[in-house]
């Protein structure tokens, strides 16, 4: 069976094919060390699990949902957006619940793109991004991410470029993977470019409690929301990956656009899932310093993994990894990778899966107990 054209240019997620590698080591009684995958091992907070166990227990909340999601968690997260963000959002026009934001990344280039129309994709940057505009036939166009502008767009750049075709741009503030937060300058420029250029600006903000004092979104910035829309989740702030619970924000007519493509793709979140998300989101700042403790010690195990290494770093990095340069003579993150996990049963992700300018870089989760990365260095220090 001749496969599709638009998966032509698709390759298998890397994560997946890496996994397949490290289950069959791990058959073979390797036990690997894994600190590439950025999944949460933390549980949620008991009064989430709680509310699922409560509410998925009636008989009444196992039906078909609302295509907008429960009017319930719509005002939670608006709730939300106002207290930690500072964003008034109308729950019942400016919210979409998401099953997940990776869905998202995908219903908005199927909303957007035709053939020929390019979005800005940042490099390095989520992987994501490139597949979804590949797949909804779009056309990628790289725009440079690079230490020495500190991770942050080169807008002279982009201005010399032709931008005519150009409808969605990517932006992602705590960047993933390099961990740079955000900065209300460049969003200001954002902005202004966005609408000087009639782009649509689709931020990811998945990351911006961990690691991180003051979260920040994008929409708070004047004239976002004429020329912006905002993923956000519960995965990484939540400790709820698996439960796949995300969100889109922007203005009502962009909403609409989304829900149209949206609603023919699925029929809606569990209720008992989307009662339990509301309840995660009333949490309050004791819960996100509980789970920023833990990393913060983490993170600091991590820096003397990379340290062993002779790898180089920013300390100050916000999300749950660590974005390292690689030393000499390696010629790639992808031979240190290579190398660590043949010889030591580790794990680390190499940079150049986030793009060409993540090739000399690799990337380290904080997704994992302190014994396991005392371990990860104590079968480094042994190879």
């Amino acid at each position: 069976m001749k496969l599709a054209n638009r998966l032509d240019s698709i390759n298998e997620y890397y994560f997946s094919q890496k996994l397949r590698e490290i289950d069959a080591m791990n058959y073979a009684g390797k036990q690997v060390i894994n600190l590439g995958i950025g999944s949460p091992d933390l549980p949620p907070h008991p009064d989430v699990i709680k509310t699922l166990h409560e509410e998925s227990s009636k008989p009444t909340t196992h039906a078909y949902q609302n295509y907008k999601g429960s009017p319930v968690l719509r005002k939670a997260m608006a709730d939300w957006y106002q207290k930690w963000y500072g964003v008034a959002l109308d729950s019942e026009t400016e919210i979409l619940p998401l099953i997940g934001s990776k869905e998202g990344i995908m219903h908005i280039c199927m909303t957007y793109l035709n053939e020929g129309d390019i979005a800005l994709v940042p490099n390095p940057g989520y992987p994501t991004y490139r597949s979804a505009v590949s797949l909804a036939g779009g056309t990628i166009c790289d725009y440079d991410l690079k230490e020495e502008n500190n991770w942050l767009p080169d807008f002279d750049a982009l201005e010399q470029t032709d931008l005519s075709r150009v409808k969605l741009m990517f932006v992602n503030y705590p960047h993933m993977p390099t961990g740079t937060l955000p900065v209300k300058d460049v969003f200001d420029v954002l902005v202004s470019f966005a609408k000087k250029y009639s782009i649509l600006l689709v931020h990811d903000n998945p990351y911006s409690f961990i690691l991180n004092d003051h979260p920040v979104s994008l929409m708070k910035t004047e004239g976002a929301m004429e020329v912006a829309i905002e993923l956000n989740s519960l995965s990484k702030s939540h400790n709820m990956a698996g439960w796949r619970v995300g969100m889109l924000i922007g203005a009502k007519d962009r909403i609409n656009e989304v829900l149209k493509f949206k609603s023919n793709m699925d029929s809606g979140m569990f209720l008992p899932l989307q009662l339990a998300a509301a309840k995660a989101l009333q949490l309050d700042g004791e819960w996100h310093n509980s789970v920023n403790e833990i990393y913060k010690r983490r993170q600091v195990k991590v820096f003397e993994l990379l340290d062993l290494m002779n790898c180089s770093y920013d300390n100050k990095q916000a999300g749950m990894f660590v974005w390292a340069s690689i030393p000499n003579p390696y010629n790639d993150g992808y031979s240190l990778s290579d190398e660590v996990l043949q010889k030591a049963n580790v794990f680390i992700t190499p940079g150049g899966i986030f793009g060409s300018n993540g090739n000399k870089y690799v990337r380290v989760s904080l997704c994992c107990t302190e014994d396991k990365i005392t371990e990860a260095i104590e079968r480094i220090k042994n190879i």
